[in-house]
């Protein structure tokens, strides 16, 4: 369930940044081009515009050089597709905003067992979920209050992202129904795991009947 790992990435990822001060606009999955894709957030502050693409390995090593990224010995097309969706963003944002508007890809990595960057990361900056807040702060304020304000409006209108865009979802109900499915996949999980226990536990006693049988 590669789709339901990525959803709890994003979710983590988007609470995290709602600890992010008030000088700061947070966009959730927005639709982009005229097809389903989308970017999972978009960042405007003071430091800038941020794209970030989010990455759930839980537990896997993550290693990174130059263009490759690999998660647990296998190349990954993480770099790749951030660097595509920081060329869109700025694309739609600088014909919106009439001149060009600088963006930054993140790929943000939930969870990892350990990150390894070997060389900087080309295309986009990698970080763990845990240092976002921190990566963010360190960087350097190269927009003003007033550069913010335009940006965000700009950014705010789905028409900015989208040829057709869709019927705004409620954030609040998303949370809700997705909170439900995680609660049933625990559920299911847990179920699977006590089938598996009551097996193991009841293996010696089914071995023994089908040898008397047999």
């Amino acid at each position: 369930m590669s789709w339901y790992q990525g959803a709890v990435g994003e979710i983590n990822v988007g609470h995290i940044l709602e600890r992010l001060g008030p000088e700061w606009t947070v966009l959730h999955a927005v639709p982009v081009g005229a097809g389903t894709s989308d970017i999972d957030h978009v960042l405007i502050g003071p430091a800038g515009v941020f794209t970030l693409n989010t990455k759930n390995h839980t537990g896997q090593a993550v290693w990174v050089a130059g263009r490759t990224l690999m998660v647990a010995g296998k190349k990954q097309r993480h770099l790749h597709n951030a660097a595509h969706e920081v060329s869109r963003a700025a694309t739609l944002l600088s014909r919106k905003m009439g001149g060009p508007v600088p963006v930054t890809g993140v790929v943000v990595i939930l969870a990892p067992k350990s990150l390894t960057i070997k060389a900087s990361p080309e295309g986009a900056a990698v970080v763990t979920a845990t240092r976002l807040l921190t990566w963010l702060a360190d960087r350097p304020r190269v927009l003003g209050p007033g550069q913010v304000r335009m940006l965000t409006a700009a950014a705010s209108q789905p028409q900015t992202w989208h040829r057709n865009p869709p019927a705004m979802t409620d954030p609040d109900l998303i949370r809700r129904e997705f909170s439900t499915l995680r609660t049933a996949v625990k559920t299911a999980r847990a179920r699977r795991i006590g089938w598996l226990l009551a097996l193991l536990i009841a293996a010696p006693w089914i071995l023994s009947t089908l040898s008397r049988h047999f």
